[in-house]
């Protein structure tokens, strides 16, 4: 089993909560709004990280960083962007098993045509009454589970 963290939306903080419900990740993926390069060096200390650039990364940092990443875990394709509206591949036509986004700050996992979508949530400052959350993938063969975790 491989076990794959997903958090998006940090904005500059990067809560000990969450590095604690991250850490045991074989790998993980950032959704973007990242707000600071230091929580990316603190994200890389824990496993392989892949991330995208969100619409709030506009310092030089993150110049660097692209919009959209593929990451091929055992038989499984992930696709990152921070924004789904602005997604510009066909998922089921690409063969990418599951979709990363951030953006919107709502946690969520949809599943449409074979296609798993999870958005983990912030786990930066609170927006609205929104919930702090992180998520995880869990991946054996090319099956595929996700959850959403609530931070305290």
């Amino acid at each position: 089993m491989i076990r794959i963290g997903l958090i998006s939306d940090t904005h500059g903080l990067l809560r000990p909560e969450a590095l604690a419900a991250l850490r045991g990740s074989d790998f993980i993926v950032h959704g973007g709004d990242i707000g600071d390069a230091g929580i990316l060096e603190a994200l890389r200390a824990i496993a392989p990280l892949t991330v995208v650039r969100g619409n709030n990364d506009r310092e030089p940092w993150a110049e660097a960083i692209a919009e959209s990443e593929f990451l091929k875990v055992g038989g499984v394709l992930v696709y990152a962007i921070h924004d789904l509206s602005q997604i510009d591949i066909d998922p089921v036509g690409a063969g990418v098993r599951v979709v990363v986004s951030g953006h919107s700050h709502k946690p969520g996992i949809e599943e449409r045509d074979g296609v798993l979508y999870v958005n983990p949530g912030s786990a930066g400052p609170r927006r609205f009454k929104l919930p702090i959350a992180v998520a995880e993938l869990l991946v054996v063969g090319t099956s595929v589970t996700a959850r959403i975790v609530e931070l305290a």
